[in-house]
C-alpha cells in the first residue's frame, strides 16, 4: 500500500530503480534535463541555419546527445540495488562525468577525426577504452543487465572470432579495429541507431511529455471512461481505448502502463476484474500502443532507416494490424466480462444497436468532412497565397485555439483523478469531449507536417511541440479568462511557465534509457556489421528448424522474443531486426518465400515488443503487478495470453501480405480491413472459449479453422490450384511474352552468397511491357546463354529491374515459374463463413436452451 500516494514519476522511477534525490543534486539533475530538452529543440529547429549559430552535423550532435544519456544515467541511476536513493555519490558523479567526456571527445575533436579516418592516435584508442565500458556500465544501471550483456557477447565475438568453434568461426577484429569501429567511426555506438534517437525520437518522447503535462492524458482516459465505462466490463475497455491513444505517441510501454494504470487497474478491480486481469488487460493495451502508428514507440523511425521506404508506407503497412489488433483486445475484454457475468456501471439504459450505428457513423462521417475540409482547404490556400499561406495559416489556428478553449470553458472542467472514488456514475461524453478538443491540435499540426507536408519526423515532431508549447503558456490564463462563470480558477502564466519546465524535464528523464539503449545497441549493430554473424545465425536457425518454413519462423520468432526481454522498445528493434530481419530474409528465399522488407521488420519488432508482456522478465507485466498488488508472474501470463492475437498476426502477414496493405487497391483495402477484422474477432472467441455462450471443444476449434480461413484463404485454394505453372528455363523469354505485363515470373537461382559458398534461392522478376518476349527481356536489363544444358545468367544492366530483383553475373536460373489463371482467393471465404454460421447456431440453440431454463451450464450468455 505504500504505493498509493506516490506521483506517477515516482512510481515509474520506483519501477525502473532510478533515484529521485533531495536537495542541489536535484536541481542539477532538472537542470542538465532542461538543458537537454532545449538543446535537442535548438538542433530540430531551423533556428540554427536562420541565425547561423549552432549549426552542427549529425555525427556532432549525436556525440552531444550521448554526452547528456550518460551523464544523467551516472546521476540518475545508482550502481546497485543497496545504493543510496536520496543523493549522489561522488564516484557516481566522477563516473557520469568522464562517460559523458568519452562521448563529448567526437564532438569536441571532429575537425581532426574526419582529417584522419581510420587511423587511431592513442587518445582515440584511450577514449574508446573507457567510453565503451562507461556505455556497458550505463546500460546495467538504467535497463538492467540483459542488454549489457548481449552488447558484451558480441564485443567478446568480434575479438575472439578465429577461437569459435565449426561454423562459428571468423577471421577476428584487432583490438584497436574494434575500438575505431565502435566508438570513433559512425558504424557502432554512433551509427544510425543513435541518429535516429538524436533527430527524432527524442523529439517525439517530448512531445508525449508535453502533451501528458498539458493534461491530454487524463482527457483521453476520462473520454474513454465515459464513452466506454457502461458497457459489460466499462473500465477495462476505457482502459484499451486510453492506453491506445496515449501509446500513440508514447515510446515506452512501461511509462504507458503506470501513466494510465494507476487510474484504469484499480477501477477494472472495482467492477470485478481480478488484480492479475486488471493488470494484464493494462499490460496487453499498453505494450499493443508500441505497434500503433504515428510513433510506434519510436520505431517507425528506425524503420524508415533499415527498410529504406517513405515514413508514410511505414505507417500505412503498420495501420492495419495494429488497429485490428486493438480492436481484438477490447473484444477479449467484452468476452471476459460476459464470462464473470458483470453488470453495466448505474442505471444506464445501452442503446438500440441502430442508434449506436448512427452514432458512430456521424461521428466517422463528422470527423472524415472536417479532414477533408482542412486537407482542400489548406491545400486551396497555400497556393493563392504565396508566401503570405504560413502566416495566415498560423492566424487561422490561433482562432481555432480560442474558439475551442471557449467552447471548453463553457463546460465544467474535468474532475481530478481519483482511484479511491466509488464507481457509481460516470462522466458526460458531451461535456468530456468539449472540455478538451485543443488537445487535438498539437496532434493535429504533426500529422499535417508529417503526412502533407512531408516534412521529416524530427522536424513535424518540433512543430507539433511548438504548438503544444504555446497550449501550455496560455491555456491557464485563457481559460480562467474565458471561464462566464469565473467558478473555477486554473491558474496563469506563471503556472503555465511551470508546466512547460516540468515538461520539459519529464521528458529528458523519459529519454535517459532511450538513449542509453540506441547507443548499447548500436554496439550489437556494429558488431554484425564488421563480423557477418547475420549469416552465421541463419545457419544456426536452418540447422534447427530442419528446413521447415514454419518451424524456422517459430525459430525467429522465440529468438526475437528472448533478444527483446528487459530492452526497451526503441534497442528491442534495433537488436531484433540487425540480427533477426536478416535470417528471414535468407532462409525465406531459399526456401521459396519471398517476403517484402516492411514485412519482416514487423515481424520481429511484434515477437521483440512481446518481451515486454511475458515472463519471467516481462517489465510492464511488473510494472502492472506494482500497481494491481498482484502477482507479477500471473500477470504476464495471463497477458500474454490476451495477448496470442498480437502474436498470430505477424505468422499471418508473412504469409498474406494484403494484411499491411501492400499493392492493394483502396475498395479491396477496406474490404481486407472488415474480413481480417472479423476474422481476429472469431479469433479471440476460439482462444478465449466464449462466443455467444461457453463454447464446447470442438466449436472453439472451428472457430480457430474459420479465423484461419477468413485470414489465409490463399492457402486452401493453394491446395485446390497451384498458383504457378513451371517452364524450363531455357524458355525464360517465351514465358515473359506470354504472361500479362506488371505480373511476375518466380525464378529459383542458384548463385553464391556474400561469404562465396553456393546457396539456392527463390526470387520475384517483375515483366515489364513489350510486344514480345525478347522485347520484354530487353527492358529487364537481363542477358542469358546456354551452355550444357544450362541456362546462365550472361550480364546484368546496372540499376536494371533484374538488377533490383537480385539477379548478377553467372547465376544459374533453375526453374521459372509463371502465375496461372485460377479462381481468385478470396472465394475461399464462403466455406469458411458457413463453417462460422454452423457454429453460430449451435450457440444460438444452446444460448436459446439456457434461457427457457433446459441448459444450466453456468454460462451467461453472450451478445
Amino acid at each position: 500500500m505504500q504505493d498509493k500516494h506516490l506521483s506517477t514519476e515516482e512510481l515509474i522511477a520506483q519501477d525502473v530503480g532510478a533515484r529521485l534525490p533531495d536537495g542541489l543534486m536535484a536541481h542539477v539533475i532538472a537542470g542538465l534535463a532542461l538543458l537537454w530538452s532545449l538543446f535537442q529543440l535548438w538542433i530540430a529547429s531551423p533556428l540554427p541555419f536562420i541565425f547561423r549559430i549552432g549549426v552542427l552535423n549529425d555525427t556532432e550532435t549525436r556525440a552531444i546527445h550521448l554526452a547528456f544519456a550518460l551523464l544523467l544515467a551516472f546521476l540518475a541511476y545508482p550502481a546497485f540495488k543497496r545504493s543510496p536513493r536520496d543523493r549522489v555519490p561522488l564516484v557516481d558523479i566522477a563516473l557520469g562525468l568522464v562517460a559523458a567526456a568519452s562521448a563529448a571527445y567526437l564532438f569536441i575533436f571532429y575537425q581532426q577525426l574526419a582529417l584522419r579516418p581510420g587511423s587511431l592516435t592513442t587518445a582515440d584508442l584511450i577514449t574508446a577504452c573507457i567510453g565503451i565500458p562507461l556505455l556497458l556500465e550505463a546500460t546495467r544501471r538504467a535497463l538492467g543487465p540483459p542488454l549489457a550483456i548481449i552488447a558484451l557477447v558480441f564485443l567478446i565475438y568480434s575479438l575472439a572470432g578465429p577461437y569459435m568453434p565449426g561454423f562459428l568461426a571468423h577471421r577476428g577484429v584487432s583490438f584497436t579495429a574494434l575500438a575505431n569501429h565502435q566508438w570513433i567511426t559512425t558504424e557502432g555506438v554512433f551509427g544510425i541507431a543513435l541518429g535516429v534517437s538524436t533527430s527524432f525520437v527524442f523529439l517525439f518522447v517530448l512531445f508525449g511529455a508535453l502533451l501528458e503535462r498539458a493534461g491530454a492524458g487524463h482527457y483521453f482516459i476520462q473520454l474513454a471512461f465515459s464513452l466506454l465505462g457502461h458497457m459489460r466490463g466499462g473500465p477495462a475497455k476505457a482502459a484499451v481505448v486510453s492506453s491506445a491513444l496515449t501509446g500513440m505517441i508514447s515510446g515506452s510501454s512501461i511509462a504507458n502502463v503506470v501513466t494510465t494504470g494507476t487510474f484504469t487497474i484499480p477501477m477494472m478491480k472495482k467492477v470485478g476484474f481480478s488484480k492479475e486481469k486488471a493488470g494484464a488487460v493494462e499490460v496487453a493495451s499498453s505494450v499493443n500502443g508500441q505497434i500503433m502508428p504515428p510513433v510506434m514507440g519510436a520505431a517507425a523511425f528506425l524503420m524508415v532507416e533499415y527498410v529504406g521506404i517513405p515514413y508514410v508506407e511505414i505507417i500505412k503497412h503498420a495501420f492495419l494490424p495494429a488497429s485490428i489488433s486493438y480492436i481484438a483486445l477490447l473484444y477479449i475484454v467484452h468476452l471476459e466480462a460476459l464470462k464473470q457475468g458483470m453488470q453495466p456501471i448505474g442505471n444506464h439504459q445501452p442503446k438500440p444497436w441502430l442508434r449506436r450505428l448512427t452514432g458512430f457513423a456521424f461521428g466517422a462521417a463528422l470527423i472524415s468532412g472536417l479532414s477533408l475540409a482542412v486537407y482542400y482547404g489548406l491545400g486551396w490556400l497555400k497556393p493563392a497565397l504565396g508566401d503570405y499561406a504560413l502566416p495566415v495559416i498560423s492566424v487561422l489556428l490561433a482562432v481555432v485555439y480560442l474558439a475551442l478553449l471557449k467552447i471548453a470553458a463553457s463546460n465544467p472542467p474535468l474532475p481530478d483523478e481519483d482511484p479511491d472514488k466509488p464507481l457509481t456514475e460516470l462522466p458526460q461524453t458531451r461535456a468530456v469531449l468539449l472540455s478538451g478538443l485543443h488537445f487535438l491540435l498539437p496532434v493535429v499540426v504533426l500529422v499535417w507536417c508529417l503526412m502533407i507536408e512531408r516534412l521529416s519526423p524530427g522536424l513535424s515532431a518540433f512543430w507539433g511541440s511548438v504548438m503544444l508549447v504555446i497550449i501550455l503558456l496560455t491555456q491557464r490564463p485563457l481559460l480562467s479568462w474565458l471561464r462566464a462563470d469565473h467558478g473555477a480558477t486554473h491558474g496563469g502564466f506563471v503556472d503555465g511557465v511551470i508546466d512547460l519546465r516540468e515538461g520539459l524535464i519529464a521528458g529528458a528523464r523519459n529519454m535517459i534509457g532511450i538513449g542509453i539503449a540506441t547507443a548499447a545497441a548500436g554496439i550489437i549493430v556494429g558488431a554484425v556489421s564488421q563480423t557477418g554473424v547475420g549469416l552465421v545465425l541463419a545457419d544456426v536457425v536452418e540447422v534447427l528448424s530442419m528446413g521447415n518454413l514454419l518451424l524456422m519462423l517459430v525459430f525467429i520468432a522465440v529468438f526475437s522474443l528472448i533478444l527483446g526481454m528487459g530492452l526497451p522498445t526503441t534497442a528491442n528493434y534495433i537488436v531484433v531486426s540487425s540480427l533477426m530481419a536478416p535470417v528471414v530474409v535468407a532462409l525465406g528465399q531459399q526456401n521459396g518465400l519471398i517476403v517484402p522488407l516492411i514485412a519482416v521488420h514487423l515481424f520481429v519488432f511484434y515477437f521483440g515488443i512481446m518481451a515486454d508482456v511475458t515472463p519471467p522478465v516481462g517489465l510492464a507485466s511488473f510494472a502492472a503487478a506494482a500497481v494491481s498488488k498482484g502477482d507479477p508472474i500471473k500477470t504476464g501470463i495471463t497477458a500474454f495470453y490476451y495477448s496470442l492475437r498480437t502474436a498470430a498476426l505477424p505468422f499471418l502477414f508473412i504469409f498474406n501480405t494484403d494484411l499491411l496493405l501492400i499493392d492493394v487497391s483502396l475498395w479491396h483495402g477496406v474490404l481486407i480491413f472488415f474480413v481480417a477484422t472479423g476474422a481476429m474477432l472469431i479469433f479471440a472467441a476460439g482462444t478465449q472459449g466464449f462466443f455467444l455462450v461457453r463454447s464446447r471443444w470442438y466449436e472453439s476449434v472451428l472457430l480457430l479453422l474459420v479465423a484461419f480461413t477468413l485470414f489465409r484463404p490463399g492457402f486452401w485454394m493453394d491446395l485446390a490450384h497451384d498458383p504457378y505453372r513451371d517452364i524450363p528455363p531455357t524458355e525464360l523469354a517465351q514465358a515473359l511474352g506470354s504472361v500479362d505485363e506488371n505480373s511476375q515470373l518466380r525464378l529459383r537461382i542458384r548463385g553464391e552468397d556474400a561469404v562465396g559458398d553456393a546457396r539456392e534461392f527463390a526470387l520475384l522478376l517483375p515483366v515489364p511491357s513489350g510486344d514480345s518476349g525478347e522485347e520484354r527481356l530487353d527492358k529487364l536489363g537481363l542477358m542469358t546463354y546456354e551452355e550444357d544444358g544450362r541456362v546462365l545468367i550472361d550480364s546484368v544492366a546496372f540499376g536494371s529491374p533484374a538488377a533490383d530483383a537480385g539477379l548478377e553475373f553467372d547465376q544459374e536460373i533453375l526453374v521459372v515459374r509463371a502465375p496461372t489463371d485460377r479462381w481468385a482467393k478470396e472465394w475461399m471465404w464462403l466455406p469458411g463463413l458457413l463453417v462460422f454460421g454452423l457454429v453460430v447456431w449451435l450457440q444460438r440453440r444452446r444460448a436459446g436452451k439456457q434461457a427457457r431454463g433446459l441448459d444450466h451450464t453456468g454460462a451467461q450468455p453472450g451478445i
